[in-house]
């Protein structure tokens, strides 16, 4: 990290006004870019770096959290180099953050109205907020308020490790800053008459829709707040009581988050190449029974519509899961399943290739698919524990009933949505009705109108609607341990800080280990019981 800071200390003055990588350049060229030149286009970099990178995915997603959390089996464990896929999220989330600070450096330099700039402020806290959690929830502790500051002084190269709680309250009030002061009025002016300043065209992930942006807020405010809430109600639960008792928007149906590729100008290459290369992965016997009633390889006791979309028959054209805990018994998985060949030959999975791949359109597609950030369907289930548990509100299960219901269809009608909207989907599953969609709903396996275990229920839908986003069906395990699961679950709690941070920070980093007693994935993250 030291080594980036130093970089960036010396080209700061000469890349900022460009830091834009290939995959955006149309929206860098464009000439109408209200108020100010320089920001926009260095927000746009910020934005940019939200989608998932091509070494995360293959060491931390498909050889590790995939295997984790039972989403999927891991056939061989075949690639241990773990640390290449951590350096690689440390890296591009400082190289980030070092785009905040300077987007912080230049706000605190404006001469003008301060309220001028409340809705790109506003902006910037709610992106800085999602990426700094999704770190902290991979490692725990991790420089952050002194961090990407090596342009402003050379005090800032070596920065020193924040405590997870800091950070997490940090960011949490940052968005409620962000709900508050968000201007929604078109073309809004201050108290003094002077126009708000706007990131107009470069804001590439809500297309200046700000009330995405408020909604985009309060939904990460109810996630984490959640997600902190057993290790300090005090804290939480007045989060989830604004946001709930005060009726803010949240993210709803047809609003789902994400990294698109067509709507954003750049290419998916990433996601096949990391299936293409790793080869490993099948559908497991955990999400198996979750989707199928029974074991019958013509998919007759298939009754969720997401067993067809997330994967699809062996090689022989049957239905069959990788046992999650496979014995002498189990025969040796291999086959081509994710090959390019299927392009034009796409029955040809390979004689060996004898349990149900990840479906091959799925992990294919370059253009429509999105890496998903948040789903409609996601702020049902945290809204349906909410009510269930009663947490910072008082507790109503026909809400809590409610909410799980209408997370289940808006899942069903999301994940039906990628497949409609995907061209080169062939062989695509049926396009269900309204009524269908409910009548997988009510199926007795997954009723919580029928059903005495709610809170379980709650849980295996949400952990499903997570299944390209795996990061959160791991922070949902280690915060409940009651997700599908056959194995016991693991003691690994955390990634182990990447090795080029104990050699660029080598005394911040050794004064943390010592803190935390060592820095194994066996060290729980602060809030986790």
């Amino acid at each position: 990290m030291r080594n980036i800071f130093q970089l960036l200390a010396l080209t700061t003055l000469f890349l900022f006004a460009s830091s834009c990588e290939k995959d955006f350049e149309k929206i860098n060229q464009n000439p109408y870019y209200p108020t100010q030149t320089d920001i926009g286009p260095l927000f746009n970099s910020v934005i940019e770096s939200l989608q998932l990178g091509w070494n995360e995915q293959f060491y931390l997603h498909n050889e590790t959290l995939y295997a984790i959390t039972e989403q999927a089996a891991l056939t061989a464990a075949t690639f241990q180099n773990i640390t290449i896929g951590t350096e690689e999220v440390w890296r591009r989330y400082y190289s980030s953050l070092s785009n905040i600070r300077e987007l912080e450096r230049r706000f605190d330099a404006w001469e003008g109205d301060p309220e001028a700039l409340n809705n790109v402020k506003a902006q910037l806290k709610i992106v800085l907020a999602y990426k700094t959690f999704r770190v902290t929830d991979l490692f725990g502790d991790m420089p952050f308020f002194d961090a990407g500051k090596g342009f402003e002084s050379l005090d800032y190269l070596e920065p020193k490790f924040d405590e997870q709680e800091a950070i997490y309250k940090f960011l949490l009030e940052e968005l409620e800053w962000a709900n508050a002061h968000i201007n929604l009025l078109p073309d809004p002016v201050t108290s003094t008459g002077e126009a708000y300043v706007s990131f107009g065209d470069f804001d590439n992930l809500f297309d200046g829709d700000l009330l995405l942006w408020k909604k985009f807020a309060n939904s990460l405010r109810l996630r984490y707040a959640l997600r902190i809430v057993e290790k300090d109600p005090a804290f939480a639960e007045p989060i989830i009581r604004d946001v709930l008792e005060n009726d803010l928007p949240l993210i709803e149906e047809g609003e789902d988050v994400g990294m698109f590729p067509s709507r954003q100008g750049w290419l998916n290459l990433s996601v096949h190449w990391s299936f293409r290369e790793h080869k490993k992965l099948r559908m497991g016997s955990t999400i198996w029974h979750q989707l199928s009633v029974n074991d019958n390889k013509d998919g007759s006791g298939i009754f969720d519509p997401r067993a067809r979309i997330f994967f699809e028959t062996n090689n022989a054209g049957e239905w069959a899961a990788y046992p999650q805990i496979p014995d002498a018994s189990t025969p040796s998985e291999g086959g081509i399943p994710y090959q390019s060949h299927r392009d034009v030959s796409y029955n040809v999975k390979g004689a060996t290739n004898l349990f149900s791949p990840f479906n091959y359109y799925l992990i294919r597609d370059e253009q429509y698919i999105p890496e998903l950030i948040l789903t409609a369907a996601e702020v049902n289930f945290i809204k349906a524990e909410i009510y269930l548990r009663g947490l910072g509100v008082p507790a109503d299960e026909g809400q809590a009933e409610a909410e799980y219901t209408l997370g289940v269809v808006n899942s069903l009608k999301f994940w039906q949505s990628v497949f409609v909207n995907t061209p080169i989907w062939v062989n695509a599953p049926p396009v269900l009705s309204e009524g269908e969609l409910f009548a997988v709903v009510n199926h007795p396996r997954i009723s919580i109108f029928t059903n005495t275990n709610k809170l379980e229920l709650i849980y295996a839908q949400r952990w499903i609607d997570a299944f390209r986003q795996p990061w959160e069906a791991y922070s949902l395990l280690r915060r409940t341990g009651a997700t599908p699961r056959e194995k016991p679950v693991p003691a690994y709690y955390r990634f182990s800080y990447p090795p080029s941070e104990a050699e660029n920070n080598p005394q911040k980093w050794a004064d943390q280990v010592t803190k935390m007693g060592g820095d194994t994935p066996s060290i729980k993250v602060w809030w986790m019981k």
